[in-house]
């Protein structure tokens, strides 16, 4: 009896100590569960990656706008027939071949812009050294603006330069405006032409909201540039980078100074040639107001009649050096090629996506 007593007894404490063994066992695997959850869960005010569930008051941080950079050279090319003088505008992209020191460039893109929009600069001489041909420079100014400003969408800007350089009206399609900038100008002081074409490259022609828009530049001058900071070579290498064609017209010819017309004999009249043409434009030498005029409709029409030619330089390096350009026609010998002869190697352009182009 005592036995079976003491069995029951035994099977009775072994039956209660399993129960505080799985009740002890429960409770450690909830507290290791509950440090887990602990460990994993973030700090107060922090969620994982993936919540979509933000703490009251956070928002989502504003993405900051795409970056791009520019590397494409862009390049104004003008072609005209050398028996007629037309300007050839039906060439296709497989007609043109792109050296780039003398290395062939893979053209990316060719359009024939045929009616792109135009921002002229109009750039006056109003040094002492003028004051006798000043009526000569502001009737070919009026002159030239009534051929150009054809269209709503065509747009040009007034400066004088002398011993200053003074914007006397920004791009505008409104005759009136420009016309009343130019009648009141008068001539004083020094000339500083190269100091005038430089800032407005760099302030006006450089601008991103001019993006796909023709860029052209006006100079009227005798060439006689006496104080200046900038010379003709910083000109015409920030006219090459800005993608702006400068025409040039010479007034040395102008009123009783008795050089005739579209003779280019001294260094200033080779300076302006140089300038022109090193940024794909032309210079004329005249004496009368209806020559320019005649000018003027041919500066217009080329404006027009221009092809865009871009490619990324096989060169990738930009050093800070100058590098050669030639655009050739293998298959049309009878036609005429004109563009700027090259630029400068500048770090390309950081902008935003929206003012993203080809430079």
């Amino acid at each position: 009896m005592k036995k079976r007593r003491w069995f029951a007894c035994a099977a009775a404490i072994s039956v209660v100590v399993l129960v505080c063994v799985g009740v002890f066992s429960a409770s450690a695997q909830q507290a290791q569960s509950q440090s887990s959850q602990q460990k994993n869960q973030p700090p107060a005010g922090q969620q994982k990656s993936g919540d979509q569930t933000k703490p009251a008051g956070q928002q989502d941080p504003v993405p900051e706008k795409e970056q791009y950079i520019t590397v494409n050279v862009r390049l104004a090319v003008t072609v005209t027939d050398n028996k007629t003088g037309r300007y050839v505008v039906d060439l296709k992209q497989a007609d043109f071949e792109v050296f780039e020191d003398k290395v062939p460039q893979e053209i990316l893109n060719l359009t024939a812009q045929t009616d792109l929009p135009l921002d002229v600069a109009v750039l006056m001489d109003t040094s002492n050294s003028v004051k006798p041909k000043l009526k000569f420079e502001k009737d070919a100014a009026v002159s030239f603006l009534q051929t150009m400003l054809t269209s709503r969408k065509d747009r040009a800007l007034f400066v004088t330069f002398d011993s200053q350089v003074e914007l006397h009206q920004d791009f505008s399609n409104r005759i009136d405006l420009l016309t009343k900038a130019i009648d009141k100008v008068k001539a004083q002081g020094e000339t500083k032409m190269y100091d005038a074409i430089y800032q407005i490259c760099e302030e006006k022609m450089l601008s991103p909201a001019l993006a796909g828009r023709r860029r052209a530049m006006v100079v009227i001058t005798d060439g006689e540039d006496t104080v200046s900071e900038r010379e003709l070579k910083d000109s015409i290498e920030i006219a090459q980078r800005s993608e702006t064609i400068v025409y040039v017209i010479s007034t040395k010819a102008a009123g009783f100074f008795g050089v005739q017309a579209g003779m280019v004999d001294k260094k200033e009249d080779k300076d302006l040639k140089r300038l022109a043409e090193d940024t794909g434009g032309r210079a004329f030498f005249t004496s009368e107001v209806i020559e320019l005029e005649r000018s003027f409709s041919a500066i217009a029409r080329e404006l027009r009649s221009q092809y865009s030619v871009a490619y990324e330089p096989v060169n990738n390096k930009y050093d800070g050096k100058y590098r050669k350009i030639e655009v050739r026609l293998p298959n049309h010998k009878d036609y005429k090629v004109r563009t700027k002869t090259g630029y400068t190697a500048t770090p390309p352009r950081t902008v935003t996506g929206a003012q993203a182009n080809p430079q």
